[in-house]
Formats: structure tokens, sequence, C-alpha cells
């Protein structure tokens, strides 16, 4: 059938709305997204798509967007003004903070959402112009933890072919809503029909993935590292290890190995209200097994015990050996970090609270002391790109007096959102499909995937891209001067070889030019480039990737000697398709661990530690007067952050309901439709009651994403107006969302 002569052409683009970025392709029509659908040529997706990204239009279209810089006014109110005058005026109070208070005083938060990182890279530069040392993003308030266990293990991150594994365990993990491997709906599926393989799910709610579970171990909310010590325990105590992989592979598993043995297993059983048996039953299905993956995620990311948690879960896959093969775990290549080092040293700290710092974050939950205090050291000055902490960080009104606190705030976005209404300037930026974008969530393997998306439309008059932003604020302070630009844009011009070149030895000679790198690339590299000026960062990136792991780019067909290899791989990145940049076969997964020996370091003490704590903890942090545990922030089919804010996608659950247990229910005399009041520690809210069984008795949820201004209305419950600062990992700091005790009133 041929196709009609007059629609528009379609465009490659991906999804925006979760890590996996999926390949899609567009039509535009008069600035609007009219068609979706996936792309059948990208690598990583091959076609598959779920529901959202075909409300995608509503990101783009669906809330008034902001078309000229704003400048608050003494009253509170906005004006407009400039570019100019912003640039003049943002430089001019940063250099003044940087001056008289150190630039270590300025904050920086964000740095793009789930497809929106290109940006980032240019806001590093930013950083390095004003002497800046702290940052932080939403990362620090869901993986540090995990992080920090990786880093001390084997220093890389780690994924799962769940595709080929006999045994998957999910934990705190629902992908059939917030998916995170490739086709993760087929795959659910294949992995459910298929009575040679088992499906593991450790969640206290019957989730939709959990429904379609061969195991579902309904552990009591909060109690998931009862749980996973106890499965532990059982491989430990029943010999269901495999010695050969602990011996050749790792080194310290003698004080894991005696901590399993102390535990009792009915005891732990009872603490996470899972029968023993069935976490036996369990158990002996993953030692059997000859492959296991398990995947950790929000659900005891955002909970009590978080980090430990973490380093349990990923027991379960060492002690049986499963890494290195189809079907197993692995790590992986990486196109860019997207958090620096120190994943599992964590010895730097925050300068007023203390607070443990991991691959370079600060804990989002000691963001707000960190600024409201009358300590020397506090933050004085806060850039916010590309995220609305103001609804997404715990304790909304903390965040909101901290903000205010500011002697300067600066939000870059496409809305006013939540965050941006409380700053001192707003600078409207060009969306994620008007303009060069892409995403460091790249963990595929054996073939890893990173894909430059080109812009679909042009930038909305009177917004700019990320990167000019952050270029014409480093030309006004002035932070490098022309002779060292001068030369590397007399080598551009004579091509990539040459520009490498002058490069590389620019930041020889200089060291400053590495931390001004994607300043530096996109005044000098950029003006070659035309409309795709915003990429020049990426010839840095793919440069760096080679250097990282040669052999694994040159088997994904990118070769030559120098910097040949790495040109031809950025070349290929600027066709605007997803492009296969590292191959591997499985035990390639061995070269990236980081470390001289290739060994996994078993023990950390401080886990082990706390692993032992577990027997004489208390397993339940709830209080007569706060009697029910609230999960705040459930992924559900119609929430995706806050990206979407329009609320009229939700054709279900418009307004967020409070789900709740048909006997909690009961005995407040509510049915499905009726109204509750959540209160908290830290504030109340009326939500719908939605009545269902896949919640136990004591356990209430809400959405996440909802809650957010708009002209069309604010449906839903903002789920930080409840959450505390105070309740938070011991070790990582990330925020007990999905466990904050609570209690009901009727209305």
């Amino acid at each position: 059938m041929s196709s009609d002569p007059t629609a528009p052409a379609w465009q490659k683009s991906a999804c925006i709305l979760c890590e996996c970025n999926c390949g899609i392709e567009v039509q535009v029509e008069d600035r609007h997204l009219v068609k979706i659908r996936g792309d059948k040529t990208h690598p990583g997706s091959a076609g598959y798509t779920c529901e959202k990204p075909l409300r995608l239009d509503r990101y783009q279209n669906g809330t008034e967007r902001l078309t000229s810089p704003l400048r608050r006014r003494p009253d509170g109110t906005f004006e407009e003004i400039d570019w100019d005058t912003a640039i003049t005026e943002i430089a001019g109070r940063l250099r003044q903070v940087r001056d008289e208070h150190g630039g270590d005083k300025i904050f920086f938060y964000g740095g793009g959402g789930q497809g929106n990182h290109l940006g980032g890279s240019y806001g590093q530069s930013l950083q390095a112009a004003v002497g800046a040392r702290y940052r932080s993003n939403a990362l620090a308030q869901e993986k540090t933890g995990e992080m920090f266990v990786d880093g001390r293990l084997y220093g890389g991150h780690s994924k799962g072919d769940f595709e080929h594994a006999e045994v998957v365990v999910f934990v705190g993990k629902n992908p059939w809503q917030s998916h995170s491997f490739p086709r993760a709906r087929p795959v659910l599926k294949e992995m459910a029909a298929d009575p040679d393989r088992c499906m593991v799910v450790i969640d206290p709610r019957r989730s939709e993935t959990a429904a379609m579970a061969d195991i579902h171990l309904q552990v009591r909310p909060g109690t998931d590292a009862w749980c996973l010590a106890a499965l532990g325990a059982v491989l430990v105590q029943e010999d269901l290890v495999d010695h050969g992989f602990i011996a050749d592979h790792t080194s310290g598993a003698a004080p894991v190995l005696a901590a399993y043995t102390e535990v009792d297993v009915a005891d732990y059983a009872a603490r996470c209200g899972v029968p023993e048996e069935l976490i036996r039953e369990t158990a002996r299905r993953i030692g059997s097994a000859q492959s296991v993956c398990t995947y950790e995620d929000l659900g005891i990311q955002q909970a009590p015990h978080s980090t430990l948690s973490s380093y349990l879960n990923k027991m379960l896959w060492i002690l049986t050996g499963s890494f290195a093969k189809k079907g197993g775990m692995f790590l992986h290549s990486t196109f860019a970090a997207i958090a620096g080092g120190g994943g599992g040293g964590g010895a730097r700290t925050t300068p007023v609270t203390g607070a443990r710092i991991i691959s370079g974050l600060v804990p989002c939950n000691s963001i707000a002391e960190e600024i409201d205090t009358s300590h020397p050291d506090r933050f004085r000055a806060m850039w916010i790109d590309s995220v609305n902490p103001a609804h997404s960080l715990a304790d909304s009104a903390a965040f909101r007096r901290a903000m205010a606190a500011l002697e300067l705030s600066v939000v870059v976005d496409i809305h006013l959102t939540e965050t941006a209404r409380l700053a001192d300037y707003v600078l409207p930026a060009s969306s994620q499909f008007e303009k060069w974008e892409c995403t460091f969530f790249n963990v595929d393997f054996p073939n890893n995937v990173f894909h430059l998306r080109a812009p679909t439309m042009d930038p909305l008059p009177g917004t700019l891209p990320e990167p000019e932003i952050y270029a014409r604020l480093i030309r006004e302070l002035d932070a490098i001067d022309e002779a060292t630009l001068a030369p590397l844009r007399e080598a551009a011009e004579a091509g990539l070889t040459a520009y490498a070149e002058a490069f590389f030895a620019a930041v020889g000679a200089d060291p400053r030019v590495m931390g001004l790198a994607g300043h530096v690339l996109y005044e000098t590299l950029g003006p070659t480039l035309g409309t795709a000026r915003g990429a020049a960062a990426v010839w840095g990136l793919s440069q760096l990737c080679v250097m990282a792991q040669p052999e694994a780019v040159a088997r994904a067909g990118f070769t030559g000697t120098g910097f040949e290899a790495g040109n031809r791989l950025f070349e290929k990145t600027l066709q605007g398709e997803g492009v296969v940049f590292t191959r591997d076969a499985y035990d390639d997964a061995w070269n990236y661990v980081r470390r001289p020996d290739r060994r996994f370091t078993l023990e950390i003490p401080d886990l082990i530690e706390r692993m032992r704590a577990l027997a004489d903890e208390p397993s339940s942090w709830t209080t007569e007067e706060f009697p029910f545990v609230l999960s705040a922030g459930e992924r559900r089919a119609f929430t995706a952050n806050t990206i979407i804010r329009d609320p009229s996608w939700r054709r279900r659950d418009a307004h967020g309901a409070l789900r709740i247990n048909p006997g909690d229910a009961a005995s407040y005399g509510v049915t499905t439709g009726d109204a509750l009041r959540v209160v908290t520690e830290r504030g109340s809210a009326e939500a719908v009651v939605e009545v269902t069984d896949t919640l136990q008795p004591g356990h209430v949820s809400l959405p996440n994403g909802l809650g957010v201004e708009h002209a069309d209305g604010t449906p839903g419950v903002a789920p930080n107006e409840l959450t505390s600062l105070h309740h938070r990992d011991w070790l990582a700091g990330t925020p007990w969302h999905k466990y904050v005790p609570a209690r009901l009133e009727r209305v």
C-alpha cells in the first residue's frame, strides 16, 4: 500500500519518558507530533514502544511554553527581559557569589531529564567556570545506594540478560509499568509463558508484574532486607553456592558467608511476612538455575535499608556465579558517565551536614539542610537545569524555604514549573524535539546503543538550546581567553583529524581546557557542524569512549589509528539514528570489572555489620499516631514524572487515586470514588479512593507525577507535600518515599 505523498515525512527520534529511550519515528505538522510509531530499524528497541510515547505531543504542546527569560520582581511576580539582560545579570550575580563566598557555594542541580542529557555536558563547563564543587541530580534520591555497592563490589554498573535468563528476580520493580530494559512487556510475556523459566517478584503490592510471576514474595512494606538476607542465607546454609566461581572470581567472601550462616531464616521470614517454606523454595530455584538475573528499583531504593538491600540483592547472583554468561548479569560499556567517580568510596562529604557524597552527588534529602541554615559554608546560589525539585524532592515545603533563603536561584526549563515559580531568573529552553539531544543511559549488552537525536522542528522563537545558554554565560564570565580558542577554530576548519591533534595538545598544555571542554568544543568545533553545533560535545565523548574501551568499539566497526576510530564514531552519530557503539561477547563482561585482578570484592564491612544488625532491629517504623505505610510515587499507566503536565492525557485514574485494601476501606466506611485525607508528619492531602486487593492491610499508595499546576487544573496529590527529609537511608541518604508513616482520616 503506497503512503500518502502529501503527509509529513517520518523523522527518527526517541521516547523521553523512561531510561529505555526507545527509538520512535514522528510526523510533525504545525509544530505538533501528529503521528508517532516505533522505529523498526532502531538497534535497541527494534520497533517496540509501550503506549506512553503516543502521548508525547502533550509534552511538546500540552502546557504553555516559556518564550522569554523571566526576572523576579521584589513583589514576587515575574517580568520578561531580553536574553542579553538575563545573561549579563546572571553572570554578574554568579561572579559576585563566587568572589564573595567562593565558587563552592554555588550548587548545581539537574543537568537534564530522562532523554535530555546533552545540555549537562555544557553545564559542567559553567561549573568549572565559576569554581563549583557540589552538584546533584535525581539519581541521588534513587540510585546512589546501588552505586555505592556496585563501586565497592566491582567498580561498574550491572545489568541483566533478562531475555534469556532461566530465573529473574525483580526486587521492588514493576517493569510492566517502569520498563527499564528493551522490549520489557514482550520479554515479560515470554518469560511467564515458558514453563522452564521462573519469574520471582519481591514486592509488598501485587503489581502487574507480580500478577504474572511464578513466585510472588509479598513482603510487608519496608522489610525487603530481611527477605533478601533470608534468601541468601538459604543459599549458603543449604550449600547452593557456586564455590568455584567464588574461589576463582572473588575476594573477601569468608566474612560474607559467615554472616549468612548466622541468619535465622525462620525469624527473618516471620519479620518480612513471607512463609519460610516459600523463601526456601525460591532460594532453591535460584540456586539450581543455570542463569539468574536480578533487577532492583525504587521499591527498595527509596525504602528502609536501601543500600543494604542492594548489597543483599546482588549477592543472590554472585553467590550462584551467574555472571558473564548467557542469561546472567553483566557489566557493560559506557558512552559517557552520568555521574562522577567514587561510587564505592564515598570519602567526600557535604560542607554543612557532613552527608556522604556518592558518585559525586550530594544526597537530595540533604540539599535543603545545606541551604536553609546560618552555617558559613552553606550553599548561597543554586542552578537548576531541566528538573523540578520543588515537586520531586522530599518535603516540598522545606525545599521552598531553602530556595527563599538563597541569594540567587536560576532555573532552565521549557515550562514555568513549580520550581521555576520560586526562582530569581527563569531561562526558557528549547524542547527535546527542537534541538540535538541524547541520553547517556546506555546500559545494554552485548551490543550497546547510543542515539544522538536530530531536532524534528526548529526551536520555538524566544527559546535557546542549553548549549547556547551555557556558552553565552561562559563568554560573559570571560572564563577562557581567545588566544586559547583561536588555534582550535583554525584546526577545526582543517578537519576532525587536525582538530583532534590540536585539542588534545591544548589539554596537555593547559589543564583548564578539559574542565571547560564542552564549551571549548562548542566554540571551536561547533561552528563547523552547522545546525548540529549543539552536538559538538559528542565528538569529545566519542574520543573518550574509544580510549576507554577500544576493542569493544572496534568490534562495533569503528577502527583506525590515532583519533580515526573516535572520528568515525562521531560521524556515525551525526546521522541521527541509534548506533551500536560497542559489541561484546558474554565473557567480555570481565573486562569492565575495574579491579587489577578482575575479581569482585565481596567484603564491605559497613554492610556486613548492618546485615548482622538486622537480627535485633525493628522491622516496622509505623507508630500509633501514624499506623499506615504510604508508598508515595507509584508508577502507573498514566504517570510519567512531571514532564507531561497536561492532565487530559490520563484516560484512567485522572485524579491519581489513593489505593487502599478492601478491609481498610471498610473500616473507614469508604468505597471507590469516595475521599480520604492522608496525614503524615509533614502534611496532609485529600485523595480519591480506589479500593483494591493488590495492597495488603495497612498499606496505601499514591502515584508519581500528579499535583502539578496546569491551566486546566491541578488534579491529584503532589506526593512530596507528604514526605520527610529525615526518613532516609543511613548510608546513601536516599529518601523513604516508599515507606511514609501515615494515618487516614474521613473527609
